[in-house]
């Protein structure tokens, strides 16, 4: 679903808005993804998010003569927020399932739960969600292969899959735009990226 377009007389862009949540367990990096994507910036410190965070921020995208703001809504990964989550998932139009490379853990609950709610929730059919194993950067302790998380991609029908490092900035901003192009083409406008 797509919550906002319209033609602006003022700077001739097509303005959209899009609502994408960052599901995941806890420590995976949602949060450090968001503020790597939007301030460029990573904290040391781990700081749990506290039910839901909701940042906002916008892109140009020059080449199809638009502006897409995004409402970014990181959702907790505990389990004590289990409860609320289902209200977080209202007018989504895409997902990012984010899952730590050294934990084992955190990989085979994007299947069991993150996948599920999002199916329950939101629904498969028009939905664009792509897989994000994070912390590449920790090539030492890697406990889940690139292999494993692009069949895994495939298994859930993930539109992509792609490895991060939240600290270093790698393939952060080509996985939002990856996920922002997929929905654009739903709408059948066609954006290229590299």
């Amino acid at each position: 679903m797509i919550l906002d377009k319209q033609k602006s007389s003022d700077d001739q862009l097509e303005k959209w808005i899009f609502k994408l949540i960052l599901l995941g367990d806890s420590c995976v990096g949602k949060t450090s993804l968001i503020n790597q994507y939007v301030e460029k910036t990573f904290e040391e410190d781990y700081k749990p998010t506290i039910g839901v965070s909701i940042v906002k921020t916008s892109v140009i995208l020059s080449q199809i003569k638009s502006k897409v703001s995004l409402i970014l809504w990181d959702i907790a990964g505990q389990e004590k927020y289990q409860k609320y989550r289902k209200y977080y998932f209202e007018g989504c139009v895409g997902a990012l399932f984010v899952y730590d490379i050294t934990r084992k853990t955190t990989f085979n609950n994007i299947k069991s739960k993150w996948y599920e709610d999002f199916k329950k929730y939101i629904g498969l059919k028009n939905s664009v969600y792509l897989l994000v194993g994070n912390k590449n950067d920790l090539v030492d302790e890697r406990n889940v292969d690139k292999e494993d998380g692009k069949n895994l991609a495939n298994e859930i029908n993930a539109a992509d899959f792609i490895e991060t490092s939240a600290k270093n900035g790698d393939n952060v901003e080509k996985a939002f735009l990856r996920l922002i192009q997929k929905i654009l083409s739903n709408y059948e406008v066609a954006l290229q990226i590299e």
